[in-house]
């Protein structure tokens, strides 16, 4: 009899297998083959399109917000612990729904590596389709350099060439993929933009596209974590020499939209473009009407406040407002002004661009390349010339040392960027601490994060390590 059972288990097993086979090569019926697709040139623009509606900076500009020094709790609102007082794992809910870059970067690569499959395949149908061709690869493959990029900032250590990286996908695929070294990583990176930029637009004439200029913007971003000095001068200078710092009397209107100064790249944001049309609730919520203000999600931090003179210095009033309306409400009424939009409880209440590339950053990553060739003269200029555009009365300064040179700038990186997804990163890159102080510290807990702690390097999700089994997780978690 029991050889009977074996017979019967055998060929119900068999059934089993058969089954299981025919159900995986059951064809997706929710999903559209590239090839039919993106048949023709016009097909292939509308996926760049797309491309670009799922572009995200957002996640950045929070996370660097939060697990820094430039907000505090405003006691309205706080159920974010794990991530502002630095307790997260891998398996934190808070870390893998808002804070994981792996879904939405992998998924712009996805996009960008479809795309440049069937760029040179898809048949002209318009007069021009031939002349757009390769300004549409091209922006595939910033956008692929650029996720490829942010992937770093969160999941990976300072540039060592023979550090961990992460894995560089180049065609789509869902097979697992394993992290290569920093060195790999970072060429193919810099071919992606090299080729990119041979392609792309050089004007300006639509600054919601990759152009020229953005491609430099990003080059002598990655060249400042790659601690590559001169290709961060070059880069950085080439932006400077196209793009003007604003006059004092029109910075106000970069964060109203009313002006391009200063910006080669922005991602367009509105009422309608969700998830990402209102950077302004990423600190405080849309309100009911112009004196019922939203809930203040995160207030500025003191030391943030602290650092400005607030009557010379044109980006307090730009960046940070003392809200009289929240004063006389008995509310905290320090707020951030910078991506306010209009007036509270109308329409566009909170929608601002989302400005990925600005030539503040670029006197910045400039003057900190010259002083750490040692260049103090002129990491002093250019520090010079960004507080003369931003202070009434600015007087300038000089450095006696290089390492008075890297904390001014350091400094200077602190009032000149916050909220746009920097200062985060910035302390973790120069092996600094992030320190809050006074009424900034939510709990003891909460009150350094050391230098070098391991913590600065997000984990890996555990369903990606769970999904793909040739993932390294970071370590100490």
């Amino acid at each position: 009899m029991k050889y009977i059972h074996k017979i019967i288990l055998s060929v119900c097993l068999l059934v089993l297998l058969i089954a299981c086979k025919k159900v995986i090569n059951i064809k997706e019926t929710d999903s559209i083959d590239a090839t039919k697709a993106m048949q023709t040139v016009e097909n292939v623009e509308q996926a760049v399109i797309g491309m670009y509606s799922g572009m995200q900076v957002e996640m950045s500009y929070l996370l660097n917000s939060t697990f820094s020094d430039e907000v505090k709790t405003a006691g309205e609102f706080y159920n974010s612990i794990s991530t502002h007082e630095w307790q997260y794992g891998s398996e934190d809910v808070t870390i893998r729904d808002n804070f994981t870059a792996m879904g939405p970067y992998y998924q712009a690569i996805d996009r960008a590596n479809r795309i440049l499959e069937r760029v040179d395949l898809a048949d002209s149908t318009r007069v021009g389709d031939n002349s757009l061709r390769p300004r549409l690869k091209a922006e595939a493959l910033y956008f692929r350099a650029f996720s490829h990029f942010e992937m770093f900032r969160y999941y990976c250590a300072n540039y060592d060439a023979n550090g961990l990286g992460m894995p560089y996908m180049e065609t789509p695929s869902l097979g697992p993929q394993a992290r290569i070294t920093m060195g790999a990583y970072f060429n193919k990176i810099n071919a992606d933009l090299a080729t990119a930029k041979g392609l792309l637009p050089d004007n300006l004439t639509d600054r919601t596209r990759a152009n020229r200029l953005a491609a430099s913007g990003l080059q002598a971003r990655i060249a400042l974590y790659m601690r590559d000095w001169a290709n961060a001068i070059t880069y950085s200078s080439d932006y400077i020499t196209a793009i003007p710092l604003s006059p004092r009397a029109e910075f106000n209107k970069i964060w109203s939209d009313s002006t391009n100064n200063e910006v080669a790249f922005r991602l367009k944001r509105s009422t309608t473009n969700n998830p990402y049309g209102r950077i302004g609730t990423l600190y405080r919520n849309t309100s009911a009407n112009a004196t019922n203000i939203g809930t203040v999600v995160w207030a500025p931090a003191t030391k943030l406040w602290d650092t400005y003179d607030k009557t010379n210095d044109i980006r307090f009033s730009a960046y940070l407002k003392d809200e009289p309306l929240l004063t006389a409400a008995g509310r905290q009424s320090h707020i951030v002004q910078k991506y306010a939009g209009t007036g509270y409880g109308t329409p566009a209440e909170n929608v601002a661009d989302a400005k990925v590339f600005r030539t503040g950053e670029m006197y910045l990553i400039r003057a900190e390349a010259k002083a750490e060739n040692n260049d103090l003269a002129g990491a002093a200029a250019d520090i010079n010339a960004l507080r003369a555009a931003r202070i009434t009365g600015y007087t300038n300064v000089t450095f006696a040392s290089k390492q008075e040179a890297i904390d001014a700038i350091m400094l200077e990186r602190f009032k000149e960027l916050p909220f746009e997804g920097h200062r985060f990163w910035d302390l973790k890159r120069r092996n600094l601490p992030v320190v809050r102080v006074g009424t900034d510290i939510p709990s003891p807990s909460g009150a350094t994060l050391t230098a070098n702690n391991f913590r600065f390097l997000l984990p890996i999700p555990k369903p990606e390590l769970q999904a793909n089994n040739l993932m390294a997780q970071n370590p100490g978690y």
